[in-house]
């Protein structure tokens, strides 16, 4: 069903044709105003093309908007040149009895047809997930769910860093020492698998530094393990298996969608290399150049003021990650058929593809019909406002992150419903610590780097994922008192002021996805439900609704049905937990 932004928008848009032809198809710059239910900047926007002043504009749109069977049921001009919309208290009410009657809150599936790979998360195999994780998994996941749901095939991608020179000296260190412990049953409950592996790993590095025949073993395996020895393959296969079961760990505490199907790493792309160098060389696109195979960007210049390189193939004849980045970018083209590529890597990669994209639109893989877009997002911050380190100055573990985010969500529930039983304690800590880690990371811009607070983002007040979590909670507690009653609306009832504004914040639902889906930015969404739950609580104070009379407390009690659930579904879409109780 369409929104009545949407509805208001069409209507303005007839009157600007009918006042004047030539400007049909112009934007109707609708939005929501604190002077009337809409507003309309349009004739500010158009009087010039139009040849008028902007006062008289709109009087002459909205003397057509009068006669308009659209939406409108009081329309007047304010200011320079505004159009003040309000609309019938039935129409808004028969908006929230129809979202509320629907399945889907009465949204269509405006992405039908698209074929969408989100590339998110890609951790390394053999080493810890990090706080460098945690961003493009949550927004990866976000956007998988926003545009799954309007309508998008999305097919995710885990792009596991599996393959290269540090797999050959882990595997040939591991061989020398048999007597190393690091498979998950090996190990101490408790203990992660990749854990150890990571610093096996730091030691085989040592060793390759310091041991130059231990060095020469190393390549020695490298070659076999690209060779395809049979061997060298098993062991390999076991560090990658042992490391997924820990990434699942993450995942799954996250509450993210990737599952071990979505994992395709840099490994299975191997064969296709030598298929892209000849695809490329043939077309003239990679050139030899200092006995490398280079792609010289023709937008992109280096610091010396020429073309910057994309290397194809290095001197010695392996590959590198522009390799491997060109060969992905053309097998989701030619075997997945997307026609939407959704990067989610940090900020510091966009030239990286805006050369992969150019190497990929040269090579006629990438044309008009398909979107690639980086995804970028900035750092998180500790405290002190730089990058987060451990006190030591390493790198903080992600699962110590979400134990510490827990932990602090657990006191903080505790002081809030001391009577909680244990058990529930520990189940709804864990809903706010995870909810409250994964909003204060989706509720800042993507492209900005945020801090990192524990303190703030587990707070009842405030934009955070745990006032979201409680907002839901109590208006459970209202519906249960209420018997959970079958939604039922008389559209003949006034609406007061504050049912009004929470009527309408309920049918913009919609439009918040649509801007989701089109700026790549799940903050649209978070900033959405913040406005809601504060426009509840607003309607709540000033709106009874157990002790109002019938058929008052009906219609409110809707209002009440409608928000629970599209907090719900927001959150979810967020990948955040709705508590029933907290």
């Amino acid at each position: 069903m369409l929104p009545l932004l949407g509805q208001v928008a069409d209507s303005v848009s007839r009157a600007i044709a009918h006042v004047h032809p030539e400007l049909a198809g112009a934007d109707p710059v609708v939005r929501r105003s604190e002077h009337a239910d809409f507003q309309s900047n349009a004739a500010l926007a158009l009087a010039k093309r139009a040849r008028t002043k902007p006062p008289e504009l709109a009087q002459a749109l909205t003397a057509a908007l009068a006669d308009d069977r659209g939406p409108a049921t009081h329309v007047e001009v304010s200011g320079p040149g505004f159009v003040n919309i309000t609309v019938p208290d039935q129409l808004l009410w028969n908006q929230v009895a129809a979202r509320l009657a629907n399945s889907r809150l009465g949204m269509g599936t405006p992405n039908e047809g698209q074929r969408t790979v989100i590339d998110y998360s890609a951790p390394n195999i053999a080493k810890e997930m990090h706080v460098g994780h945690l961003r493009t998994t949550i927004i990866g996941d976000s956007l998988a769910r926003v545009l799954g749901f309007l309508g998008s095939e999305v097919i995710r991608q885990n792009h596991l860093g599996d393959w290269g020179t540090q797999f050959g000296m882990l595997i040939q260190y591991l061989d020398e020492h048999p007597e190393l412990t690091w498979h998950h049953d090996e190990l101490e409950r408790g203990a992660s698998a990749v854990s150890a592996l990571d610093e096996l790993y730091k030691t085989a590095r040592a060793a390759f530094d310091d041991d130059l025949e231990f060095a020469d073993r190393s390549r020695d395996r490298v070659v076999a393990l690209q060779s395809g020895d049979p061997d060298t393959i098993a062991r390999w296969k076991e560090i990658v298996s042992e490391s997924e079961k820990a990434f699942r760990d993450i995942y799954d505490r996250l509450g993210v969608l990737l599952t071990p199907e979505d994992s395709v790493g840099e490994s299975f792309y191997n064969h296709l290399l030598t298929d892209v160098i000849t695809e490329l060389t043939e077309a003239g696109i990679a050139v030899e150049s200092e006995g490398a195979l280079v792609i010289f960007s023709e937008e992109v210049t280096g610091p010396d003021g020429n073309p910057a390189p994309l290397m194809v193939r290095k001197r010695e004849g392996g590959y590198g990650y522009d390799t491997t980045d060109l060969a992905t970018i053309r097998y989701r083209i030619h075997d997945l058929k997307a026609n939407r590529l959704l990067y989610v890597t940090d900020s510091r990669q966009a030239l990286h593809f805006q050369m992969i994209f150019e190497a990929a639109r040269r090579a006629g893989w990438l044309t008009d019909g398909i979107e690639a877009a980086h995804v970028p997002y900035g750092t998180v911050l500790g405290p002190d406002g730089r990058p987060f380190k451990t006190r030591s100055g390493g790198t903080v573990r992600l699962m110590d992150l979400l134990d510490d985010a827990v932990s602090r969500a657990r006191a903080v529930v505790s002081e809030k419903n001391p009577d909680l039983a244990a058990d529930a304690l520990d189940q709804i800590a864990e809903q706010a610590g995870i909810g409250a880690v994964k909003y204060a990371d989706l509720s800042s811009s993507r492209v900005k780097d945020y801090v990192f607070d524990v303190e703030r983002m587990v707070s009842f007040n405030g934009n955070t994922g745990v006032y979201l979590q409680y907002a839901h909670t109590r208006i459970r507690s209202i519906l249960r008192k209420a018997g959970d009653p079958e939604a039922s609306i008389d559209p003949t009832i006034e609406l007061q002021p504050a049912e009004r504004a929470l009527a309408l914040e309920l049918d913009a639902y919609s439009t918040a996805l649509s801007e989701v889906s089109s700026t790549l930015e799940p903050l649209k969404l978070c900033g959405y439900l913040y406005d809601l739950a504060r426009d509840f609580t607003t309607f709540y104070e000033a709106c009874p609704v157990l002790s109002a009379d019938e058929p008052v407390r009906s219609n409110r009690l809707a209002l009440c049905q409608l928000t629970a659930r599209t907090l719900q579904h927001g959150l979810d879409l967020l990948g955040i937990s709705a508590p029933e109780r907290m």
